[in-house]
């Protein structure tokens, strides 16, 4: 989808935003269908909400921000609309917990049902009568107000998953066509020069239909020469670092990071299981022997204290960006060029609950020889979550960026197997604090040149 910077009008795109809004939708639905009834009020990480949360919040926040504050429009339920606003990064478990979690604390299941349901009719009429794209409105200019409503879904939908991952087994149902991708060679570990240059970080406002306001504006880095790892780090050499005693010296890890190894008696990553000497992968519907040529998947504080042991360290932000999008010749739109994303160039737009081997799509790779780029896992870099100079909060969701930067999230970049095919352009950041053990978040090392 493609809006200029001088068209302020999406009539011509509303069929279009309307589709993406059912799709997504759908994709919600099915989502949640994966889950036994008995799951509703269920909280499978303690920093997160309890999933009835999030049946609510996604078309929650939607209606608050595009009927209510983007069009003006009545409520529905105003206890429920705050309830459902949004969602928490505590700093501590017991934040999360101190907002409840047993079911009784929350609406029933019928009663979230009626709302959800009167909600996505208000939306679904407003996406096809409302006047969308209004130049100079705080939320409307350039219909921002449903860019964002739209990418806030697909971003949460990537949240369920990886939530839904630490359920019981007995409280989900595979589809049908559920299979794995196990089989694969390990990838033998290769590092790529990548010379000097500059990386843009960012964008400029108006340039795309939509970006979220860390991507603004655009800023230029020069990047040293660095080498980088063709690869990720596979679950196979990962093992390597836990059968040396990783999880028991601290010299690996930095202070905090050690003091949290300890706490939570973490001897391995949180997506492996051990049974007796064989190691296991935590999948979304079972245990599966553990794929040694998937991307482990693992905290930044797991990632370091790996690239430390090694000899080397994680790649900045901006040697992220230069292998990625760099090329002798200039930047690219994609890590493989300016060709729109499909199977075949990465893991990634909701193409299945596992990653796949390293190194399965080699047609994917960048300028350098440097695969999986984006897809197959987000990855881990050193750089703090920080604003670009210039920064300035967006409006219909003034918080989003704001609040995180705090010195203790750092920024991840790429992309995973569920994350949502418009998120796949260069600028997007992700970022969640360092020991963070959830998310289908990756890493590969770096070095200076």
């Amino acid at each position: 989808m493609r809006l200029s910077s001088t068209d302020t009008s999406l009539d011509a795109l509303r069929a279009e935003l309307l589709q993406r809004y059912q799709r997504n939708r759908t994709r919600t639905r099915e989502i949640f269908g994966l889950l036994a009834d008995e799951a509703f009020y269920e909280q499978p990480i303690s920093l997160r909400h309890p999933i009835v949360f999030y049946v609510g919040h996604l078309p929650g926040f939607t209606f608050n921000t595009l009927v209510k504050k983007g069009l003006g429009g009545a409520a529905v339920d105003a206890r429920l609309e705050a309830l459902f606003a949004r969602g928490i990064d505590p700093d501590e478990s017991s934040r999360a917990n101190a907002r409840g979690t047993a079911a009784q604390l929350w609406p029933s299941r019928s009663e979230v049902a009626a709302f959800v349901q009167e909600v996505d009719r208000r939306i679904v009429d407003a996406l096809t009568h409302s006047d969308l794209s209004q130049p100079g409105h705080p939320l409307l200019d350039r219909a921002e107000a449903v860019f964002a409503i739209l990418e806030h879904e697909e971003m949460h939908q990537e949240t369920l998953l990886y939530m839904f991952h630490r359920l019981p087994y007995k409280q989900k149902t595979a589809p049908a066509e559920y299979r794995p991708q196990t089989e694969g060679a390990v990838p033998t570990t290769e590092w790529i020069s990548i010379p000097a240059g500059r990386a843009t970080l960012g964008v400029d406002r108006g340039v795309r239909p939509f970006v979220w306001d860390n991507e603004c504006p655009a800023t230029s880095a020069f990047v040293p020469p660095f080498s980088i790892e063709r690869h990720d780090v596979t679950n196979a050499r990962f093992v390597e670092f836990v059968e040396a005693g990783g999880y028991r010296d601290p010299r690996w890890w930095t202070a905090e990071d050690w003091e949290w190894i300890q706490s939570d008696q973490r001897q391995h990553p949180a997506f492996w299981k051990r049974d007796g000497r064989d190691w296991y992968w935590r999948g979304m519907f079972g245990r599966i022997p553990l794929p040694a040529s998937w991307p482990v998947y693992v905290s930044l504080a797991e990632a370091a204290a790996f690239a430390r042991w090694r000899g080397v360290r994680l790649p900045t932000e901006a040697e992220f960006q230069r292998a990625a999008y760099g090329s002798p010749s200039g930047e690219r739109e994609h890590p493989w060029g300016d060709r729109e994303p499909d199977p075949s160039l990465g893991a990634f737009d909701f193409c299945g609950f596992d990653p796949v081997p390293a190194g399965n799509s080699p047609a994917g790779a960048s300028a350098w020889g440097v695969h999986d780029l984006v897809g197959n896992g987000w990855e881990w870099t050193e750089t703090v979550f920080a604003p670009f100079p210039g920064f300035r909060v967006i409006p219909s969701y003034p918080e989003y960026s704001a609040d995180f930067f705090d010195g203790q999230h750092f920024v991840m970049k790429g992309a995973s197997t569920a994350t949502a095919h418009e998120l796949l352009r260069p600028t997007f950041r992700n970022w969640f604090r360092r020991r963070y053990p959830y998310m289908y978040a990756t890493f590969r090392c770096a070095r200076s040149d």
